[in-house]
């Protein structure tokens, strides 16, 4: 999902995960999550201070995807060096869906002004509709951010044209534009998501024009989620509903707690819940906006058992996801322990988990900022940090950099969800999913964990 370092091996996140977990029939998940049913949803909120230090956080966040931006292309940079000139022309098209979202962020918030905001958006619109090269609807994971033109021989990519997607319905959505929004039906209509299920429920993770569809599927548990309700919820191109039933979720146990995992890296548990508002709603199988709050505090418990082998892991400083290192990229996560971990910190873990444990991660992302003023920069945290070697990195990562920014204002008003779930796209992809609204206190289970881990 990311471009990586010039002079670090060219992997990508899910080129990494791709073939390590093979299909495992799973189980229903049955019970775990209904305790108890308060007659609204209710979640937690934050203190003043706690909202002034997210605003922080934001405005550093959106600064990146104003500045990285090219201003005629409105593509993003995938990864941008913030100790150096940044010279690269890497874009990334899930970046680019990230920023097209932290546009309407800005712009709710007073931070870009009307003219500047529907400029930006036009410029991106046109640019995705019209020049950048696709197929089928979809577009290719990395592409020259000025010329548009497919880079590192980068896939077709179902995820990364779904992340686009995302930001493209926001903006639709939030600005209310006839042109925006004649633009937006264009780009979305056109993807021809029964192309990419021809002969599968099963969606591949992209195509190559060298070698046709790739041969892993989406098949567990992961951000997933995002793409086929997309599918579900096309009007033009709709999947068949059996498509949502056709992947497994995997019951995993740490600790006592159960719940559906897959991959290691705990952006699988962030990515789909940045837009689409799973509070309140479950389907056959699970609650999982709730299943992300249990993954978070599993993860959590993780990392501090790992601190008797890393002493710089503790409450206050944990998280581990895909992200650079200083021996390159690496796709790291869990439980179960994956990749070389040495005892990076990866900001974006608890920023990612900011609206599923928010008092734990708030602790995680302050005490980054206090006491590792090399972790911090002008665009908020570098990608990652190993306390233990001294070793910071340079560089900011969009997609690490979005994630963090939409958590922390859903968090906080619940904005990026109330604004993206109004796209009758997003609601018909629930339906035909088979989801149901029920009444939860997602902030019991999160004072619950609260007293448990004491």
């Amino acid at each position: 999902m990311r471009a990586t370092h010039p002079d670090r091996p060219r992997l990508s996140r899910r080129g990494i995960l791709g073939g390590v977990f093979g299909t495992i029939a799973s189980p229903l998940l049955s019970g775990f999550q209904d305790r108890r049913t308060p007659p609204s949803v209710t979640t937690e909120t934050i203190s003043a201070e706690d909202d002034q230090f997210l605003d922080e956080l934001e405005s550093a966040n959106l600064l990146f995807f104003l500045e990285q931006a090219d201003p005629e292309t409105g593509l993003v940079k995938d990864r941008c060096n913030v100790r150096a000139a940044d010279t690269t022309l890497i874009a990334s098209i899930a970046a680019t869906g990230f920023g097209l979202t932290a546009i309407c962020i800005g712009h709710a918030r007073g931070h870009v002004t009307t003219q500047d905001a529907h400029k930006r958006v036009f410029t991106a619109l046109h640019f995705l509709l019209e020049k950048m090269p696709t197929h089928r609807g979809f577009f290719y994971h990395f592409a020259n951010v000025k010329t548009g033109e497919r880079m590192l021989d980068s896939e077709v990519s179902s995820i990364d044209t779904a992340i686009l997607l995302c930001g493209v319905l926001t903006c639709r959505q939030h600005f209310a534009h006839s042109e925006i929004t004649r633009l937006a039906y264009a780009i979305l209509n056109r993807v021809e998501w029964t192309w990419l299920s021809e002969d599968t429920t099963l969606l591949p993770h992209g195509w190559s024009p060298q070698t046709g569809f790739l041969p892993n599927r989406w098949d567990l548990y992961s951000e997933l989620m995002m793409m086929y309700l997309f599918g579900l919820g096309s009007s033009t191109h709709a999947l068949p509903a059996e498509a949502w039933n056709a992947w497994k979720r995997e019951i995993f146990e740490y600790d006592g707690l159960r719940y559906i995992g897959s991959y290691a890296p705990l952006f699988v548990h962030q990515f789909s819940q940045a837009w689409f508002d799973f509070r309140g709603r479950r389907d056959r199988y699970a609650d999982y906006f709730l299943n992300s709050i249990i993954a978070t505090e599993v993860h959590r418990l993780f990392c501090i058992e790992l601190g008797k082998q890393f002493p710089d892991y503790n409450d206050d400083l944990w998280g581990i996801t895909a992200s650079d290192s200083a021996q390159g990229y690496v796709a790291w996560g869990g439980p179960p322990a994956m990749g070389p971990i040495d005892g990076t910190v990866v900001p974006s873990a608890a920023g990612g988990s900011l609206a599923f444990l928010p008092q734990a991660t708030l602790r995680v992302l302050k005490s980054i900022k206090n006491g590792y003023p090399r972790a911090w920069c002008r665009y908020g945290f570098v990608d990652a940090f190993n306390p233990l070697r001294n070793w910071y990195d340079t560089d900011v990562i969009g997609i690490d950099t979005g994630i963090t920014m939409l958590m922390a204002e859903n968090l906080r008003t619940g904005f990026v969800w109330n604004t993206f779930m109004k796209n009758r796209e997003a609601q018909r992809g629930f339906q035909r999913a088979g989801f149901e609204t029920y009444a939860v206190s997602y902030k019991a289970e999160q004072d619950e964990l609260e007293v448990r881990r004491g």
